[in-house]
This record gives C-alpha cells, structure tokens and sequence, in this order.
C-alpha cells in the first residue's frame, strides 16, 4: 500500500527542537530509527543548556493575552486541522513507535477528543460566588473566586501513546492559558514535533509551547529543578517520577506513573465478553498502556473453560509489520524491551508456568503470549509487563480476588467483569486502585473525565481535561461588599 511508504527509508524526516517557534541548532542530531524494520524515520536537532535557559526566558517573556474565545477558536482548528491529517500523522506514529496503522488511526480519534474537549472548557466561566452572611460571624460581602494561569509549566511525555500524551497535556495547559516546555519521549520525538508546528499553524502564540529534545543533563534536569517553573507533569516510570518528586523543589508535581492493572473475573460473568475485554486489554498498542490488562484474574469454576477459549481468542490478534493493515500487534518500542519481556516469560516458566500461546520475539516484535499457572510472586504479576503478555492467576472467591489485585505496589485502574451487582459494588469499595470499570476493560475512559492512580502509579492527583486544567491554573479569590 502506497500510504505507509513512510516507513521506508528514503523518506526521512528532518525536524528540530523548538523554542518558541524558532528551530534549535545546536549541531547535535537525534536519529529515529523504526522498530520494526531499522529504517531511519527522522532526525531530530537536540538542544543544549543554553537553549533549555532560552525556552523558559521566552515562555516568561510571553506576549498579549489569550481570551478564552482565542484559546478556543486555535484548539478548535487545531482539531480540524489534525483530521484533515490524520493518516500522515498515523502514519507518522506507526513508522517511529512501531505500533500497528490500525492503533495509530485510533490515537489521531482519541487526540481530537482531547483537543476538542479542551476547547469546550475555553468557553466555561468557571468561578464560584460565596455570600458571606451565612453566620453570625459574616458580613453583607461577597467572595468571589476565578482561575489564572501559571507563569510556566513543563511537560515530560512517554513513547507508548506518541501523539495522546502529549495532546493531554499541552491542550489543557493551553486552555488555562499556561505556557508550556514539552519534553517528549526520545524514542517517539517526530510526531510530537509536528504536532506542536500544527498548534502554531492554528494560531498559537509562538511563546506559549516550546518543544525541547536532548541531553537529560542539559534539558530535563534543568526543566524539573528550575524555581521559575510551576509545574511539572510527568507520565513514565515510577523510578524517573520518584525521581521528579525528590528532586523539583517548591512546585506542582503530577506523576502519572505505571499500572498492573487486573480483569477480575467472576464465575457469573459474561463469558464472551470476558474473552473480549481480556484479549483487547492485553493485546491492543502492544500491551503498552499503563491500563493495558497486565493480570487475567479467573473464578476457578470457570478457569478452565476461559482459558481455552482465551488462547483461540488470542489466535487473532496477529503480529507482525505495523503498517500492514492486517496487522493487529506491532511491535513493542524496541528490540531490548522485547528481550525483556521474553526473558519475564522465561522466569515464570522455571517457576512452573506454562505457556500456552506465544512467547517468543523476533527483534522488537514480541508475540502475544498467553501463560497460565503462573506464582503470585513472579515477576510478570508483581511488576509492570508492558507488553503483549496475558497471564491467567485463578482465585477461590472474592475475597481472594480482591487480596490478590491488591497485592501489588500499584494501584492504577482495574477491571471486573460480572453479571452481580452486589459484588460489582464490593469491588468498587474495596479495590485500592483509581479507577474501577465493570464489564469493561480497566483502560476505558473518555477524555475529559478524571484518570490517575494512588500507591507507585501515582499521587492521587487526576488527569482528564477538566481536572488537568485545574492542575494548569490556580485560584484566585477577591470580596466585594454586596
């Protein structure tokens, strides 16, 4: 097929580091290499300390003022604009992250979404008023409340979603009207860059986002510890956002972090939607999802029925050249990442599992694996796989689901699949997770409602566009006499 030629060698892309719409050149490269076949996808111009310094002087600088209806029309078109383009950077995403064309059309949908819902709250007046003679202790005031933006924020992005992480960020950072110092992943840098020209191109103020790749030392070291700096919001792993928290200073700190995250399954549920959400779960963007199903939890009355039907299931989901659109599993991001999920399987294996499907790599492709009797304690179960493997654990009742889920360092979101609404209630009480879903996959969500984790997949504080926006802002109150 002609539209995923990008792949290809000859077309290479050249983009650099931006500073308030200006291109870095600092002489150093970044080369972009795709997982799947090693074909250089870009070259990206990297920036030093000098220009670290520089991105946060222009950003305090700033400009005029956004309104509310200017932040709103440049999100709006923004939005129109990614559609029009939406196989480039589809194609853009499946060439540098090694995710299938299919996965890569579905992040421009959910991209949209964000930037569309972020415009919507551009239009909100969201102050509150507070009458203050509501005690003997009161006045004839009023107190009234409106949000500013902060002076500057930071944004440190991850490879595994290349265009909707960084959309969740920056969109509702523009909408506060916060300038922002994007940081993206180093293995996924190409499509980041093109979208912050597109934001430019939909009439953002040069000043408001700046997109910086290069050295740790000289850029994200500098962009966390810098007192100028409101803010800081990170999704990545939990040892670089523990990191971040010990070392930002006097700042907004927001860590999305990792998850491991289960499917209960009850002995009452659904059986075919159980197969359903569990193969998706596991299998969808390369299982590199924070929300991806990392733990299959199975009644043991149903165990056997389930995993067998499961490993036909998992048959489907065929892995291979990303761009080939019958392709459902691409690649993980590189070839050391599906070393070590092999070798994950491998461990589990001389603990006495069993693999019933799967399980070996080619390069960076790593076979969906479908792997049961697995210990409580292996390392799949207890750390964060992120990867296309499905371990099956059985429990005897759910008291023992419940232990079992709740028996990791993470606490992100879960899934339970039940037709009993009594038990669906317990689990939503007794989870310690941030997120819930019954009869639905543990990632399912919708942009611009509140997402985040407690325990090593965060501090409680949530995501979404509304919520980030608030994150992105601070209250301000003032009393008139009424």
């Amino acid at each position: 097929m002609k539209e995923v030629d990008i792949i290809s060698t000859p077309k290479v892309l050249q983009l650099a580091s931006l500073i308030a719409g200006k291109p870095v050149s600092s002489g150093n490269h970044l080369s972009v290499h795709n997982p799947y076949n090693g074909a250089l996808v870009g070259t990206v111009e990297t920036a030093g300390l000098n220009d670290t310094n520089n991105a946060i002087e222009a950003a305090l600088k700033g400009g005029v003022s956004m309104s509310r209806f200017e932040r709103y029309n440049i999100l709006d078109k923004a939005r129109t604009l990614l559609l029009e383009r939406k196989e480039e950077f589809a194609q853009l995403i499946t060439a540098e992250s090694g995710l299938c064309i299919s996965e890569g059309r579905y992040e421009i949908g959910r991209a949209h979404d964000v930037l569309l819902f972020a415009a919507i709250e551009c239009l909100k007046d969201n102050g509150q008023i507070y009458s203050c003679d509501i005690s003997p202790n009161g006045k004839r005031r009023k107190i009234f409340t409106l949000t500013e933006p902060l002076k500057l924020a930071v944004a440190i992005t991850p490879f595994n979603h290349p265009l909707n992480q960084v959309a969740h960020k920056i969109a509702p950072a523009l909408a506060a009207g916060t300038p922002v110092i994007l940081k993206p992943s180093e293995k996924t840098p190409l499509t980041a860059i093109r979208f912050v020209e597109l934001l430019y191109e939909a009439g953002l103020p040069p000043y408001m986002l700046s997109v910086l790749l290069g050295d740790t030392k000289s850029v994200s070291e500098i962009l966390v510890q810098d007192p100028r700096i409101d803010m800081v919001s990170f999704t990545g792993s939990v040892a670089v956002g523990k990191l971040i928290a010990r070392t930002a200073g006097y700042k907004k700190v927001i860590l999305e972090l990792g998850g491991n995250d289960p499917l209960i399954i009850l002995e009452d549920a659904d059986l075919n939607l159980a197969l359903e959400l569990a193969a998706e779960g596991s299998f969808r963007n390369s299982g590199q999802r924070c929300t991806a199903v990392k733990r299959i939890l199975v009644h043991e009355n149903i165990a056997n029925e389930f995993t067998s039907r499961f490993v036909e299931k998992a048959k489907e989901y065929t892995v291979g050249n990303p761009a080939d659109p019958a392709t459902r599993v691409g690649t993980v991001i590189d070839e050391q990442s599906a070393i070590y999920l092999e070798d994950v399987v491998k461990k589990a294996v001389a603990s006495g599992a069993k693999v019933l499907l799967g399980g070996k790599r080619t390069g960076a492709l790593m076979e969906p694996t479908v792997i049961t009797n697995v210990p409580r304690d292996a390392q799949m179960v207890v750390q964060e796989s992120f990867g296309p493997l499905a371990p099956i654990l059985i429990f005897k009742d759910i008291e023992d689901a419940i232990k079992l889920s709740n028996s990791t360092a993470f606490g992100l979101s879960s899934g339970v699949v039940t037709k009993n609404m009594d038990h669906a209630i317990r689990f939503v009480k007794e989870l310690k997770v941030g997120t819930v879903n019954i009869n639905e996959v543990p990632g399912y969500r919708i942009e611009n409602s509140p997402f985040g984790g407690i325990k090593d997949s965060g501090l409680g504080i949530k995501e979404g566009v509304i919520e980030a926006i608030k994150c992105f802002s601070y209250i301000k109150t003032f009393s008139m006499p009424w």
